[in-house]
């Protein structure tokens, strides 16, 4: 029996496992001990691992629709068409008329080979459904620290004395995180919420304040403003660290303690009590995720968490920071190597300096890189519905299930000339109306890098061998670019290895740099945090940035950012009164289920119909009871059914239902921030239909 270590590549922790291995069947999964992060605890979906392909495995060869039917192709034949049809429709409609979104469940390498074929050679628009998670604190690092460094480690949370989440539920969502709260022996440790929702982190909090819906905005300017008049700040800090403090100090004077109260459904006494807790802390730490990052002034929220912990000198400290909580499993892989919103390593498209350096660390000519960030996710689906972008390649994501106000993506795929889908399963609700199905084998039988929330790089090493005709999303990808002949590419990027040597070169004197990483360096590892350049000596596994006060900008100052608040563009109303939230369902739950549908534990635990949480009191006046059948219709102009789950857990007006249902993103809204483009996926507002269509005018 043998023993292989490598990373989980479900969510952005990458919790370590040992796989023990006989006969290429995978025996026992043990969480590996002395990992930084998990140190030998994991959830029920790394346990799992060994499940997938389990109930759900397709034929491994291609699989094209030909005259309206499906049929089974050898690999080559299966490279040589999709680069025959990706060729064929660029020479009739441009470049931009082909269009690829990718995910974070990806490796680093697959990452770079996949955006060096498609946007480098090919010119088209690449986005990733990171788009969909981690956009918004990306764009919000970037404009305050001036690089997306997200600069905690892990161990922060063992450190803190006084812990918020905002708008993140990690009981559910991120239990190994949450594992580090409760290893938290501080005396006087409190952990506070904030979320609309009595969420599981909520009960399980010594505080939790129940704000109205997308007002987070307002309660932070206005406890940033009592901070200032009380003068519970930290003045050292901010004259020596900061930009722009006076103009943000100015700025904040019109969020009133008596406005917030109205605005925020918290009551003045609730709003001084967080400002205490905040004054008294000795090591504040501000945890935020999609509460705050799907929303559309997202940007701006997660940098008025920033600003605060700025004005307080809560970072770069053991125990403190902005910390944004990151999604998927390689979600800081794409957001720095993907070359889709920026060039290889970070970096702007119109740097020249910048451009030099990525061409001369790829080894080509300079005129080949890409001049331009991506078309963002919406935009794609958009184009598609409009007509011009003609080819969509999806990998390893599931958009007519996942996109926001899906019934769009629905469409646009009606309307593609050409839809290929790379996944490990040919069954998804996308993978199973393609055009051209290229399946990929499972994370246990793959190689590379991921990167978690904490800059963390770990190992993906392959457990089982590959069987006849297998392949990995790597190996698919060099085998298209040979089909369409991108010579550098075959000669140059033959492994993933090769692709990681060409992002640490591309890395060099960035931030994020990996110059001192050598790819077995993270084989049988405990991951390495970037940055760690070549010559540096690695003190310590768990490193933070900004220790030293200095910041990525140009003159190393942290930037204090806000706007106005604006106007929520979907109000509850007479004929929507009501708000419908998302979130994640059960800690076995992952997305759209596609792949934890594989384990009994995850089935048996939720209803298979699409529920709906409701209020006590307004399902007793509605007469709904639990398990009553109710229909929601939305402001999108789309309705769906869902089972009432009556509970006390949500606001009166205020309704939740968890992702896994693609009834759920059947009702949200097509609303997006206006800097990271990241959907609204917290805010629809819906009316309740009792009975369904045929009461809907009682």
């Amino acid at each position: 029996m043998k023993k292989v270590q490598s990373s989980c590549n479900y969510c952005a922790l990458d919790c370590n496992l040992d796989f023990y291995v006989e006969d290429n069947q995978i025996v026992k999964i043990v969480p590996t001990k002395g990992y930084p992060v998990n140190n030998g605890f994991c959830c029920v979906k790394g346990l799992s691992l060994d499940k997938q392909h389990s109930k759900f495995k397709p034929n491994p060869l291609p699989r094209i629709k030909k005259n309206g039917k499906y049929e089974y192709f050898s690999w080559e034949e299966g490279f040589e068409y999709t680069a025959k049809k990706l060729k064929d429709i660029i020479a009739k409609y441009g470049n931009e008329s082909v269009a690829a979104l990718s995910t974070g469940q990806m490796t680093l390498e697959e990452f770079a080979i996949f955006g060096h074929m498609m946007r480098n050679h090919l010119k088209a628009n690449v986005d990733g459904n990171t788009r969909l998670c981690m956009a918004t604190s990306a764009v919000a690092h970037k404009q305050s620290y001036g690089f997306d460094a997200p600069g905690f480690t892990l161990k922060d949370l063992e450190l803190s004395d006084t812990i918020f989440f905002i708008g993140a539920n990690p009981v559910v969502a991120h239990p190994i995180l949450w594992s580090r709260v409760k290893k938290n022996k501080k005396p006087n440790k409190k952990v506070i919420v904030i979320d609309p929702r009595k969420s599981e982190t909520a009960k399980n909090a010594d505080y939790w304040y129940s704000i109205k819906h997308k007002t987070d905005l307002t309660l932070l300017y206005t406890i940033a403003n009592i901070l200032i008049e009380k003068n519970y700040i930290d003045e050292k800090y901010i004259a020596e660290n900061t930009n722009k403090f006076d103009e943000f100090k100015e700025f904040v004077k019109k969020y009133t303690l008596d406005s917030a109260e109205d605005i925020c459904g918290l009551k003045k006494e609730q709003i001084l009590e967080i400002v205490e807790l905040i004054h008294k802390g000795e090591s504040v730490s501000f945890w935020w995720t999609m509460g705050v990052n799907q929303g559309y002034e997202a940007v701006r929220t997660a940098q008025a968490i920033i600003n605060i912990a700025l004005m307080t000198g809560n970072i770069g400290k053991p125990g403190t920071g902005p910390n944004s909580i990151t999604g998927q499993s390689n979600a800081m892989g794409s957001r720095v190597f993907s070359n889709t919103t920026g060039l290889f390593g970070g970096g702007d498209f119109n740097n020249l300096k910048r451009r030099e350096a990525v061409a001369k660390a790829l080894n080509i000519d300079e005129s080949l890189l890409i001049d331009k960030p991506t078309l963002p996710y919406n935009r794609i689906i958009e184009e598609i519905n409009g007509g011009n972008i003609k080819a969509l390649w999806v990998v390893c994501t599931n958009p007519r299930h996942s996109w926001i106000n899906n019934e769009t993506f629905r469409t646009a795929m009606e309307k593609l000339e050409l839809l290929i889908v790379q996944d490990i399963y040919d069954d998804t609700e996308t993978s199973s109306l393609c055009d051209i199905y290229l399946p990929a084998v499972p994370g246990v039988k793959k190689e590379g890098t991921v990167i978690n929330m904490e800059r963390r790089l770990s190992g993906v090493r392959p457990c089982l061998i590959k069987e006849k005709n297998e392949k990995s999303d790597y190996e698919i990808f060099y085998g298209v670019a040979s089909a369409l002949g991108l010579k550098d590419i075959v000669e140059n990027w033959k492994t993933p290895k090769d692709a990681f040597n060409f992002m640490k070169k591309c890395s060099e004197n960035m931030p994020c740099d990996l110059t001192g990483i050598e790819y077995e360096d993270l084989t049988d590892s405990l991951g390495i945090q970037w940055p760690l350049k070549k010559g540096e000596k690695l003190i310590s596994n768990e490193r933070r940035l900004f220790d030293t006060g200095k910041f990525f900008t140009e003159n190393g100052r942290a930037n204090f950012v806000f706007e106005d608040v604006k106007e929520n563009p979907l109000i509850p109303c007479k004929e929507f009164p009501y708000v419908f939230n998302t979130g994640r369902g059960t800690v076995g739950q992952w997305h759209t289920q596609s792949r934890t549908r594989e384990i009994d534990f995850v089935i048996d635990s939720v209803p298979k119909k699409a529920i709906v949480y409701i209020n006590t009191a307004l399902a007793k006046e509605k007469g709904i009871e639990n398990d009553s059948l109710i229909e929601l219709v939305s402001a999108n102009g789309q309705r769906a059914f869902f089972t009432a789950l009556v509970t006390d857990d949500v606001r009166y007006n205020e309704l939740y239902s968890p992702i896994h249902y693609i009834e759920c993103n059947k009702l949200t809204a097509s609303f997006y921030d206006s800097y990271s483009k990241e959907p609204s996926y917290k805010s629809a507002v819906v009316n309740i239909v009792l009975g369904g269509r045929e009461n809907e005018k009682n």
